[in-house]
């Protein structure tokens, strides 16, 4: 997608922000840990990990004859890979009710937004003894991990999954991770994924205690103004309801991309009490 550096029209902006989405989930499906299919109805990732967002249906073209087939089979095998959390998105209305009648509920998808990375915000004020680091090692990267864990109140035991899934992935380009560190703590995280000509920006969050303080738009500008640096001209993302004004602080407008979110869950695989974290 070359002419998203001199066409920011809002058509070419849409298709750059699921452009990276999807890359980004065919990357991460990279992982010898991770499960990408791509078949000729259904496209999904697994990973695992206790989080709807690492296990994602990315396209669901249903043939009208043998959906609900399908959508069966599909099922079947998430609870064979001991799935706990899925997001299935769709884009065609018709498929509403077939997801509902499989147990499937509604739920919250991200508001795709883009932003030019030459209007960035100056002097954005930040919390004092607030750095960010660059993830570069094991150890930083386990420290992200457990933030990232608390921050999207995920269960510890799901830990070492996203390790073993991250630790091939996230140590050279196109990905970067970044860990807010306050006051000598790790409080926040973010994730910057280079693909379709645009900068996306994935895995921002930050712990309960350290909300409302400036940490989250922090944590989000780094790797922006790395992107900056780097030639690119726009950068994406998927908003949920918390991040929004977040973002809009930053410069993202919405540019029409929502995704229809159908959230699956399946009985934990795994009970929490055995701590087996990374």
């Amino acid at each position: 997608m070359q002419d998203i550096q001199s066409d920011l029209s809002a058509a070419t902006l849409v298709r750059a922000i699921k452009a990276n989405w999807a890359d980004y989930y065919h990357y991460l499906g990279r992982s010898p840990n991770a499960e990408l299919y791509v078949g000729p109805y259904l496209t999904w990732l697994v990973t695992g990990i206790p989080d709807p967002f690492m296990n994602v249906v990315l396209r669901a073209q249903l043939p009208s004859d043998g959906a609900d087939e399908l959508i069966d089979q599909a099922l079947t095998h998430f609870r064979s890979r001991k799935v706990t959390r899925l997001s299935w998105w769709i884009e065609e209305a018709e498929q509403e009710k077939r997801l509902v009648a499989h147990g499937l509920t509604f739920s919250e998808g991200g508001t795709g937004m883009a932003a030019d990375l030459m209007a960035l915000p100056e002097n954005l004020p930040a919390p004092t003894g607030l750095t960010i680091v660059p993830v570069a090692d094991e150890e930083t990267l386990k420290q992200w991990i457990q933030v990232a864990s608390s921050g999207f109140g995920l269960p510890h035991w799901g830990e070492r999954i996203w390790y073993d899934v991250f630790a091939d992935l996230v140590f050279e380009w196109p990905v970067r991770n970044y860990l807010a560190v306050l006051n000598g703590q790790p409080v926040g995280t973010s994730q910057l994924f280079l693909s379709a000509g645009v900068a996306g920006i994935y895995n921002v969050t930050c712990v309960p205690e350290a909300r409302q303080q400036g940490v989250g738009a922090a944590i989000t500008l780094a790797p922006l103004l790395e992107a900056c640096k780097m030639g690119y001209r726009i950068s994406i993302l998927q908003a949920s309801h918390l991040g929004y004004r977040v973002y809009r602080r930053l410069g993202f407008q919405e540019y029409g991309s929502r995704l229809d979110n159908y959230l699956w869950e399946n009985e934990p695989s795994q009970p929490e009490a055995e701590g087996n974290s990374a």
